[in-house]
């Protein structure tokens, strides 16, 4: 699973099989709190958390948005 980048004791990342076909691009976040994922298009949005306050996931939806480009470029680099 390559991690893109840390944060605060995030670890934002992607699985090297993201399924058959393949899903968008999109980022996992990990800490010991908890695990989300957020979808990259058309624009940034959760698609699912567990163990995150609405605080945690605004902060990490903020976070998601000001990396997007990083986020999608080693999406890109990775899988094309």
């Amino acid at each position: 699973m390559p991690v893109i980048f840390r944060y605060k004791g995030f670890r934002f990342f992607f699985y090297s099989n993201e399924g058959s076909p393949r899903e968008p691009v999109h980022v996992h976040v990990r800490s010991s709190e908890g695990e989300a994922k957020f979808w990259l298009h058309p624009t940034v949005h959760l698609s699912d958390s567990d163990g995150f306050t609405a605080q945690t996931l605004r902060e990490l939806t903020q976070v998601v948005e000001e990396n997007y480009a990083l986020i999608e470029r080693t999406w890109n680099e990775y899988f094309c």
